[in-house]
């Protein structure tokens, strides 16, 4: 149970887990006790406006129960960094504190869950020149080609990167220019229960077949609430390539629905192992469960 006064409630678990949904039931009975939640997004792509249905952002009337920070002020064609985002969050979070109010941290990407919760040991960028020189290097050779280089040089880094990742593998040999190339942080680096704020960390698990039929069904319910006249404008717009990294934005710009449920199933099962091996949290299993059921069971 949520005691009066914990600072920060931080819920986090794999895309279409149903984090929004618990969210704001918990809202709900932080409100009749008293308290002011917010919620506060911990997603690299929510942030940008125009890709709120491929994103999952909180609908309309979802924030008219719980506001979201940190959501849909971003233009398509901008280019974010877990930096920018730190920086930003941070001082969310601490505004409300220092207003009485309750953060409820809302979240799947281990990075910037630890972004927005903890102080970041961040790699430097670039030096002016460098990265438009290595992205028409990699134009011109090809990813695969680069992908390779790389791996000889650097095997367990580029085993990391998927050999079409062009935005990954330049980043990997700007810093490899640098001298700081390292190998990959292992999962559990990219969480810490050492928080900048008192911070109460739950995990929310699910059965798995339970929750490739929930993203199945999202991802059914994005296209047909617009997504992919939604991909297709970001595109004309000039979407970024870190935009462009949304689960789906590929997949549903080529119209291939079947190919973005595929890719978030893998995704999931991927947030899954990571948070199942997380130390120092809470683990809660929603497979079955009522959103009020669980939130009752979490703060009372």
């Amino acid at each position: 149970m949520l005691p009066t006064g914990m600072a920060i409630l931080a819920l986090f678990g794999p895309t279409g887990v149903g984090k929004t949904e618990l969210a704001i039931a918990v809202a709900d009975r932080l409100r009749a006790r008293g308290e002011t939640p917010v919620a506060v997004s911990a997603d690299a792509l929510q942030v940008y406006r125009g890709l709120e249905i491929l994103t999952g952002v909180a609908s309309p009337a979802e924030q008219a129960r719980l506001e979201h920070r940190l959501v849909s002020f971003l233009p398509i064609d901008r280019t974010f960094s877990v930096a920018q985002y730190a920086a930003l969050a941070h001082a969310e979070i601490d505004g409300l504190l220092d207003a009485g109010s309750t953060p409820i941290v809302v979240g799947g990407t281990g990075l910037y869950l630890r972004a927005a919760l903890a102080e970041l040991e961040l790699r430097p960028p670039p030096q002016p020149g460098v990265r438009e020189r290595l992205l028409a290097d990699v134009d011109a050779r090809g990813t695969a080609t680069v992908h390779a280089e790389l791996a000889a040089r650097a095997p367990a880094v580029a085993a990391a990167i998927d050999p079409s990742d062009r935005h990954r593998i330049v980043r990997a040999l700007e810093l490899e220019a640098q001298g700081v190339l390292t190998t990959p942080p292992a999962d559990s680096a990219l969480w810490t229960a050492d928080t900048r704020r008192p911070t109460r960390l739950i995990a929310l698990t699910m059965d798995r077949a339970a929750l490739h039929a929930r993203i199945d069904a999202r991802v059914e319910a994005m296209v047909a609430a617009g997504a992919v006249d939604e991909v297709r404008a970001a595109d004309a717009a000039g979407a970024s390539a870190t935009a462009r990294k949304a689960l789906g934005f590929a997949e549903l710009l080529a119209g291939d629905v079947e190919a973005m449920k595929t890719r978030t199933r893998r995704y999931a099962r991927r947030q899954l192992t990571w948070l199942r091996k997380l130390p120092s949290v809470e683990h809660v299993d929603l497979t079955g469960r009522d959103a009020a059921d669980v939130a009752a069971q979490l703060v009372g």
